[in-house]
């Protein structure tokens, strides 16, 4: 039907009363079903349903080209039903549609122009209005998608490479633009199977008017970046790895959000979506907005989105960026700036009631995928079951590991026995929590410079060392990340603007680490010690940890079944050891597996065993032992001979 007063816009909803209960009580997680922006039929007539959530507007208005953003033109209805939500239905418009919402408050008087929160595809930065799209598309995964269980299990290997899609590799003679998402799936998907990595994670796709945030201030928590191509061109881009074989995890922040005018911040003159009180609502490093965990439309809101993602989009986990921040009401403030919850603490409860439905809402629709939280404290259980007090994430990032290893290998070789605890105490809690070991981006940014920036020595030295860095992330229990250019030894620090320095590799430092890098994924995937007990204690059996003068390490790397065991050596100094005696836990012979000072690496080539046979001879508490020759800062791994 139509309002005569109102000959523009249809009074029509997509809304049931189902679908209003579920909303306000925080519980309906296909919401981008029904706010938004959606081509629909009505009365016979194409054209687009709009739905936005703004309680505290006087009148809501759509604007677009086809009004010539003229704020009278297009007025939504606001429900009967105290819900918050405008609605109607507008004839004669369709795909590619530019449009904003025209909001006059109530509250403030003031006029505020906001893109929908809930749209598919926004216009390419700077440009702020939002683009009515069709996300319809033909799948091509359909193999992947029925076995992914399989490749995302907890007990198979997951090596994930870090990627900035706009700085992974440049277009030098386009003006260094960034690759399409087409140039993507011709370019980045064949490298990272040629890698060896079983995942991709891409640091956030989703929209943000400030490309210097790299995505972490992100407006739409709906849409893909238009920057790189439409949303099937991004669905594409996830169909070639999947066809490959890898998993896409996508950053996702549901921590905080910019002020940007024409955002959330302030949506209806309110703090709609985020608090009111700045102890609260304001995030005082990042300068950015906190959302209000305990207001159930934001939280019908955030949880729809990650299932939006997993759904629509085919994502096979979600790392969680920022959990900290959310869980701490104290977080990076000061004594009086932050106010406790109702028992006095300092935890935000409503945050870690959000996050434990987000879990159990996510696993409970689909269970192959994984739950990652970059989460740097010791809270206890986040990746446990909420059933037993857990925040049920499937995985945590293992911040100590990466920040005492860093540190350790900061130290010159000389005064390392004086150290080792830096890289052993990882192993005192490594299986209270199911442990990523990240090498990411936040490690090579903001001054740290790169990895083998931080590596001692001359340049044999240091990249000797880099690889000993990785060995030892690849053979510690737990799953892998490597931010992009680490793979490659780049020498300069990440800048977003700039592409990684892919000439390096013309040279043989380079070509070495590269080389280690896929040989260590090789083993890693085929390897089932490495990964089929990766968050078990059984899965690792120490033979020495305490040979500090020496500054050598030697452990077991356990499978499920015996006859894959791994024997790691590493020697931590670049002074060898010839007829270093190992005490092994069975006799028999075992083979040379990877050497990172095989010469193909750029390593010494020093004179290693490629076969060792066991005698009884008794060391480190075991009857049977092998004596070997240990490389200057190198990792040997050893397999038994079936």
């Amino acid at each position: 039907m139509t309002d005569s007063n109102r000959p523009n816009v249809l009074a029509h909803s997509l809304f049931s009363d189902e679908d209003i209960a579920l909303f306000r009580a925080g519980k309906h997680y296909d919401l981008h079903l029904k706010l938004g922006s959606h081509l629909i039929e009505v009365e016979g007539q194409k054209g687009v349903q709009f739905a936005v959530w703004a309680p505290n507007a006087e009148r809501v208005t759509v604007i677009g080209n086809f009004n010539f953003w003229l704020a009278h033109e297009h007025p939504l209805y606001p429900r009967w039903d105290g819900s918050g939500i405008w609605e109607g239905f507008i004839p004669g418009i369709g795909n590619g549609e530019a449009y904003k919402y025209h909001i006059l408050s109530k509250v403030d008087g003031q006029q505020h122009e906001k893109a929908d929160p809930f749209a598919y595809y926004w216009e390419i930065p700077p440009r702020t209005a939002s683009v009515v799209w069709d996300i319809q598309h033909e799948w091509n995964d359909q193999h992947w998608m029925q076995t992914r269980s399989q490749a995302n299990a907890l007990n198979r290997p997951f090596s994930v490479y870090e990627v900035h899609l706009a700085s992974w590799k440049r277009k030098v003679e386009e003006g260094m633009r960034s690759l399409t998402y087409a140039e993507l799936a011709a370019e980045l998907v064949p490298y990272v199977k040629e890698m060896g990595f079983t995942h991709v994670e891409f640091m956030p796709v989703m929209e943000h008017p400030f490309g210097g945030s790299w995505g972490y201030q992100g407006l739409g928590y709906f849409a893909p970046t238009s920057r790189f191509g439409t949303p099937q061109d991004y669905m594409h881009l996830v169909e070639a790895f999947h066809n490959e074989g890898i998993g896409v995890i996508l950053d996702w922040v549901p921590s905080h959000f910019p002020g940007d005018a024409h955002g959330l911040y302030r949506f209806d003159g309110t703090a709609l979506y985020e608090h009111e009180d700045p102890r609260k609502g304001f995030h005082p490093d990042w300068k950015s907005y906190i959302f209000n965990y305990g207001r159930n439309e934001v939280r019908s809101f955030l949880i729809s989105s990650a299932i939006f993602w997993l759904g629509n989009y085919h994502a096979d986990g979600i790392r969680v960026d920022a959990v900290a921040s959310m869980l701490y009401l104290d977080y990076s403030r000061n004594a009086g700036e932050w106010i406790p919850n109702q028992y006095g603490g300092r935890e935000n409860l409503e945050a870690v009631s959000l996050l434990r439905e987000l879990n159990e809402a996510v696993y409970a629709r689909f269970p192959d995928i994984q739950m990652i939280a970059e989460e740097s404290t010791s809270w206890p259980l986040v990746s446990r079951p909420t059933f037993l007090g857990g925040l049920g994430f499937g995985m945590k990032w293992m911040m100590g590991w990466m920040n005492d290893t860093l540190e350790y290998f900061k130290h010159d070789p000389i005064y390392r026995k004086y150290h080792q605890n830096e890289l052993t105490q990882s192993l005192t809690y490594a299986f209270t929590e199911n442990f990523m070991l990240p090498l990411s981006h936040d490690e090579v940014v903001h001054g740290k410079g790169p990895l083998i920036g931080r590596m001692p020595g001359d340049e044999w030295q240091r990249f000797a060392n880099l690889r000993l860095l990785y060995g030892w992330m690849y053979t510690h229990p737990g799953t892998k990340l490597l931010f992009m250019g680490s793979e490659i030894g780049q020498t300069s620090e990440w800048v977003a603007d700039d592409s990684l320095h892919w000439d390096l590799l013309q040279h043989a430092p380079h070509q070495g680490v590269s080389r280690w890098v896929k040989a260590l994924n090789t083993l890693y995937s085929s390897a089932p010690a490495m990964y089929e007990r990766g968050f078990e204690s059984e899965g690792m059996l120490w033979i020495d940890h305490a040979d500090h003068e020496n500054s050598v390490l030697a452990f077991i790397r356990r499978g499920l079944n015996e006859k894959d065991d791994l024997l790691v050596v590493i020697n931590l100094t670049p002074r060898p050891h010839d007829k270093y005696r190992i005490g092994i836990h069975a006799a028999g012979e075992w083979q040379l597996a990877l050497n990172s000072d095989d010469s193909k690496y750029f390593g010494s080539n020093y004179s290693i065993l490629v076969s060792a046979k066991s005698k009884s001879v008794h060391s480190h508490g075991h009857s049977q032992s092998l004596e070997l020759n240990l490389p200057p800062l190198g990792i040997i791994i050893y397999r038994r001979n079936a």
